[in-house]
């Protein structure tokens, strides 16, 4: 029987170059989606599947995206004065309770391996989710919900997985495929950022992870990869046989909110999904056709 999934790192210490100068001083993981930071929603998804201890791997100038899972006495106080009950809510009622948030820090960039490894000690020896906040998902059931549910059946690495176009596989880790039943592929090895003519395949890991502990062991030993960082793919590529490994392809559209055009989609597409704002912003839409 799998055990659950109760803990869920986010690796959330990158500096953020691509969205110079709004990052200069501000996380990017505070980056706004409609009205709610790109963090918010990673910690919402993980408390639909059920996540009781978030774990943050930050580093330097990382203050604010602490701050903002903390309470802030003078502005709830100010809108309890004024009855501003709606605001109230939307300021704290998705917090993590005391207790449940932990902070440990990568002190160097060394790679998304290494970052998970720095949270080693508060995950102990169980299973445990990873999202990368910079990968925003829009679904009916939360990404991490689905990945949690696929856990149960099959135990070991669960991975988020989507075709993407050949050319494109450079920029992805990449499964090398054993069976496929169109919702979960089992793999038998992992690419890190294989040119387009040497992938084994098309099928590329998202921002979302369920991982057995074992990996911590492979991670201990420090081994650069490419880009000379401690790669998480190269990793669990080393575990596969002793733990099972498996792709699942989500329900949902995926939204790379690293990139500028991507998080402008993201932005439109979450405003458009919401009642309180369609009609409205799709009047403005049409402005631009």
């Amino acid at each position: 029987m799998p055990r659950p999934v109760r803990k869920c790192v986010f690796p959330v210490g990158g500096l953020g170059t691509r969205f110079l100068p709004a990052t200069k001083a501000m996380p990017k993981e505070m980056l706004p989606v409609v009205d709610k930071p790109l963090i918010q929603y990673a910690v919402e998804e993980a408390a639909a599947a059920g996540i009781e201890h978030f774990i943050f791997v930050t580093g330097r100038g990382k203050a604010a995206l602490e701050d903002h899972f903390d309470h802030n006495p003078d502005l709830e106080r100010t809108l309890r004065e004024r009855g501003k009950t709606v605001e109230l809510a939307a300021a704290t009622s998705w917090m993590p309770k005391s207790g449940e948030v932990s902070y440990t820090r990568q002190q160097e960039p060394l790679g998304l391996g290494h970052a998970v490894w720095c949270a080693r000690h508060l995950v102990g020896g169980e299973p445990f989710a990873v999202i990368l906040p910079d990968d925003l998902i829009l679904a009916r059931t939360p990404c991490l919900k689905q990945l949690v549910d696929a856990h149960a059946e099959v135990d070991g690495h669960v991975v988020a997985v989507a075709d993407v176009p050949r050319e494109h596989t450079k920029r992805y880790g990449i499964l090398d495929v054993v069976s496929d039943d169109g919702r979960l592929a089992r793999a038998k090895g992992l690419v890190e950022k294989p040119d387009p003519d040497k992938a084994p395949s098309t099928l590329s890991i998202i921002g979302r992870y369920i991982l057995d502990p074992s990996v911590f062991a492979i991670l201990d030993q420090q081994t650069r990869g490419a880009g000379n960082e401690i790669q998480l793919t190269d990793a669990l590529s080393k575990t596969i046989g002793d733990v099972p490994f498996h792709g699942l392809r989500f329900e949902g559209r995926r939204f790379d909110c690293g990139d500028k055009v991507g998080w402008l989609h993201a932005n439109v597409s979450f405003a458009l999904a919401r009642p309180d704002l369609h009609e409205q912003f799709s009047e403005v839409l049409k402005e631009f056709k």
